[in-house]
């Protein structure tokens, strides 16, 4: 394969949260074709509109490398395929890689000899090769490493990150031989000025991604669970770890809703893989367990605050505030709000849900939940703050009491208000 040049053209698979932002980055420096089956988020894109709010209007309109396509013949004449496509997990927890395995299929279809593949999906370590590489042989009649070769660097955005973008986030690369890592290297080199990490491996790389959301999800976990310890003590979370933060050593974690289109889904892939070899990684499967409770525990929460106030349950009108994953992104995958949603309907009770940064259709589409347009005054039994927007953030006591009833319940989850305003937080 010859030395990646500029003048080699990239098409970037799946424009999420992922796929766009590199895209554009790439295209400041070469041509480029960001390519995505689904037709309408090809028609936002062409009117410089990204609903996924990653990149600006602006950058959409000065972008003019750049060629948004869902049509197949648009990457045909490309040498670089980045894949940047979801890897959700099954409703068993079990890794699901079709989208990644039909986004190889679709690129063997239209291989060419000397073209490189490039993987940012999250996955468990060894499924480039052992998924991916196959399906690419087997649409292509190509031979993996003679005839086409094979790179991974993972993905590092953080949704709604402003300060942190693609290109100010250091990148692990590999590839599947010697010379191509370098080829990877050099290629990314060109748009991370945070600079680059060169792994041994496409294994080495896999792992490594797969275990820094693995580290978090632990992380929080222990969190969430000493939250559910000091609450039986009587005792507020955030001052004990205001508290075991004055020594210098001390991780800034804290407890709530863990969601998302990584942390809550990426130690399913490790785990899966670690079964297959014959060991069952009971840490990393105890943290899930709790962080997948905490909706749980949230509803129980309110529920005796509920009862000590005398707040009849059938029938109470409970509002949510948020339905992200995370606060200030419009991203609802994997949210975990949707447990405390369907704990108190499944209770009885009528719930709300307000969350000015989501698309409404999205979240119709996804979950059949229809979201409210507007607050009304005094209509709530129960205020649970779920997602710390800035807009929340801005909200005081009185102006929530005004969608409140006379006697009431308010739980703060993102501790948005001062322990002395709220009936109850994690």
């Amino acid at each position: 394969m010859k030395r990646s040049k500029p003048d080699k053209k990239i098409a970037v698979i799946g424009l999420g949260y992922v796929g766009l932002p590199l895209t554009v980055e790439f295209g400041r420096q070469r041509k480029v074709v960001g390519f995505d089956i689904d037709y309408k988020r090809i028609q936002e894109l062409q009117n410089d509109i990204d609903n996924s709010k990653e990149v600006s209007t602006r950058e959409l309109k000065n972008s003019k490398n750049i060629l948004f396509s869902n049509n197949l013949i648009d990457i045909k004449d490309c040498t670089i395929f980045i894949v940047t496509v979801q890897t959700p997990v099954h409703i068993d927890k079990g890794p699901n890689l079709t989208p990644l395995i039909n986004a190889s299929e679709m690129l063997g279809k239209i291989l060419k000899p000397g073209d490189l593949v490039i993987y940012e999906s999250t996955v468990y370590p060894g499924a480039t090769e052992e998924i991916c590489v196959p399906a690419l042989e087997r649409t292509s009649g190509l031979i993996f490493n003679k005839d086409f070769y094979c790179g991974y660097s993972p993905e590092r955005i953080n949704p709604g990150d402003k300060e942190r973008h693609v290109s100010t986030i250091k990148k692990v690369t590999s590839g599947s031989t010697d010379y191509i890592a370098k080829e990877v290297d050099n290629l990314y080199k060109e748009i991370i000025i945070a600079g680059t990490h060169l792994a041994e491996s496409i294994k080495v790389a896999e792992a490594s991604k797969v275990i820094e959301n693995t580290q978090r999800d632990l992380n929080i976990a222990l969190i969430n669970e000493l939250s559910i310890i000091f609450n039986k003590l009587d005792i507020d979370t955030q001052s004990v770890l205001n508290a075991a933060e004055s020594k210098w050593n001390f991780l800034p974690f804290r407890p709530g809703l863990v969601g998302g289109h990584c942390i809550g889904v990426d130690p399913y892939y490790l785990i899966h893989k670690s079964k297959e070899v014959g060991y069952t990684p009971e840490l990393i499967l105890s943290g899930r367990k709790v962080n997948e409770y905490m909706g749980q525990h949230i509803t129980n929460r309110v529920v005796d605050l509920m009862n000590d106030k005398g707040i009849a349950l059938v029938g109470a009108n409970i509002l949510i505030m948020g339905f992200t994953f995370k606060e200030n992104c419009p991203d609802i995958r994997n949210t975990r709000v949707i447990d405390i949603y369907k704990n108190f309907k499944d209770l009885g009770c009528e719930v709300d849900i307000y969350d000015p940064w989501v698309d409404a259709l999205d979240v119709k589409k996804e979950y059949s939940i229809d979201l409210l347009n507007d607050l009304e005054k005094s209509k709530y039994d129960v205020i649970i703050m779920a997602v710390a927007h800035e807009k929340f953030k801005k909200y005081s006591l009185i102006k929530l009491k005004e969608f409140a009833k006379k006697s009431y319940i308010l739980f703060d989850v993102k501790y948005l208000l001062d322990k002395d305003q709220v009936d109850g937080r994690l």
